[in-house]
Order: structure tokens, then C-alpha cells, then sequence
């Protein structure tokens, strides 16, 4: 099921999709940190991976063990910033009633 179904349904007004979601504002800031948390942290892993260390300022052992820590705090701010962009529709489609 996509957002185009849901919002050509006839039985299913796309008026009632839009007041339900905004009866609920802490299920999307939850949807939003937990969406945009996993995927911003799983794109800042991702780059880890294929960027090797650098030949100066690499911080050594220390700088491996608190890098988890920092990529947190980073896509906790990348979520901030962007994550309501990221996780519209998919809200939508996550809200949407259930047959």
C-alpha cells in the first residue's frame, strides 16, 4: 500500500488521515527521533566504513572508543534539523487506519 491508495481511497476521506495525525503530536516526535535517529546513524556508520583514517589528526584508540558516542549525538542533531522531512509520508502511511 502506498500514500497514493490511501489518499485516492474513497473510503477512506484524505481529510481524516491529516486531523488524526495532528491529535498525536508525541507519537510523530517519536516516530520522528526513531526514524531519523536509525537512519542517520546507519548513513554516519556507513560512512565510517569506507572513509579510512586519516594520515594526521586521527585521534588514535581514544577517538575509536568515543566515535559511537559522537555519531549518536550527531544524528540526534541531524534528526533535529531534518528528520520531519525525512519521515512525512512515511508517518502518513504509519498513522493511516487500518482495514
Amino acid at each position: 500500500m502506498n500514500i497514493s491508495s490511501i489518499m485516492s481511497n474513497p473510503s477512506m476521506p484524505a481529510a481524516s488521515v491529516a486531523p488524526r495525525a495532528a491529535k498525536q503530536p508525541e507519537l510523530r516526535e517519536a516516530f520522528d527521533n526513531f526514524v531519523g535517529e536509525t537512519f542517520f546513524s546507519q548513513m554516519l556508520s556507513s560512512m565510517r566504513t569506507s572513509v579510512g583514517k586519516p594520515a594526521y589528526f586521527h585521534g588514535g584508540r581514544a577517538e575509536e572508543i568515543f566515535q559511537g558516542q559522537l555519531d549518536q549525538i550527531l544524528s540526534q542533531e541531524f534528526t533535529k534539523a531534518d528528520g520531519h522531512s525525512l519521515t512525512g509520508d512515511m508517518f502518513q502511511l504509519f498513522n493511516a487506519p487500518r482495514r
